[in-house]
This record gives structure tokens, C-alpha cells and sequence, in this order.
């Protein structure tokens, strides 16, 4: 059975099945400590009692081109587990976090993207992420800051 669920911070080592915690530990500390102090939610597809896909909501990154309190929220991450990939789980996952920011009465979403992750590009545009708020660059290449009206 399917279901998105919103993870408890006592399974959080269960996204572990998602993403590689331990080579991305700085990563993982950082998530965990925002979770800690409910910066963040995080939303978990589970498919056969297993975590297969997340998404997490930011409220506050302190940059206004991702998140105005009561106004913006952040998306600052979605992944899909490596094999599930491209059979819809992602769209699935983005819908949930529309709906969820809409019932929270937040007025816009945001999220950052890199300009060669053509796939996602795709998905976000198709979802309503058409405003571009900046573009640039990072060391992990070119990446664009979109948002989507609620």
C-alpha cells in the first residue's frame, strides 16, 4: 500500500534507505537539526511499508528568494530512490507539498534548481514553478530559484 506520510524524527535514519546519510553527512546533521527545531517538515512516500521518497518544506533559510514567513516556503528537497525513478513518486511528493503549503495558507512556494537537471526542470515548470526569481551559479554549477503562486 502507497502513502505519504509526515516523517517522525525517530525514523529519520530511515531516509538512510533514500540517500547515502553517511556520505552526505554534513547534510544529514543539517536536516536533522532543522527538523529538531521545526524548520523543517519532511514527507515520506511509502510504498510496502518502505521509504522510497521525500520531500522536505523549509520555513525559514533566511534569504527572501526562497522564504517570507507567512508568505513563502521553501522546498529544499526532493528525492526519489535510486531504481524508482521517473515512475511518478516525485510528482506525487510535489502535489502533497503544494496542497499542504495551500491549507497552511501560504501564499508561495519556492525552490532552487540546476539548469542541467533537465527532468526536474520539467516537473517543477509543469507544476506552476514559472517565476523565475534569480539565476546563478554555485559549485555545483548553473541553477535557477523558481517560484509557484498558491
Amino acid at each position: 500500500m502507497d502513502e505519504i506520510i509526515e516523517l517522525d524524527i525517530k525514523n529519520f535514519e530511515k531516509c538512510n534507505n533514500i540517500w547515502n546519510m553517511e556520505k552526505n553527512k554534513d547534510l544529514k546533521d543539517r536536516f536533522y537539526k532543522e527538523l529538531l527545531n521545526k524548520n523543517r517538515i519532511t514527507f515520506v512516500y511509502m510504498k510496502d511499508k518502505e521509504y522510497i521518497a521525500e520531500i522536505s518544506i523549509v520555513f525559514n533559510k533566511n534569504d527572501e528568494d526562497y522564504t517570507i514567513p507567512g508568505k513563502r516556503l521553501y522546498i529544499s528537497r526532493i528525492i526519489v530512490k535510486k531504481g524508482l525513478r521517473g515512475k511518478g513518486y516525485g510528482k506525487k511528493l510535489m502535489n502533497y507539498a503544494i496542497d499542504y503549503a495551500k491549507k497552511q495558507k501560504y501564499e508561495e512556494l519556492s525552490l532552487g534548481v540546476n539548469l542541467d537537471n533537465y527532468i526536474a526542470l520539467k516537473l517543477y515548470v509543469g507544476l506552476g514553478f514559472t517565476k523565475i526569481q534569480y539565476i546563478g551559479e554555485d559549485a555545483d554549477g548553473k541553477y535557477v530559484k523558481l517560484i509557484k503562486s498558491l
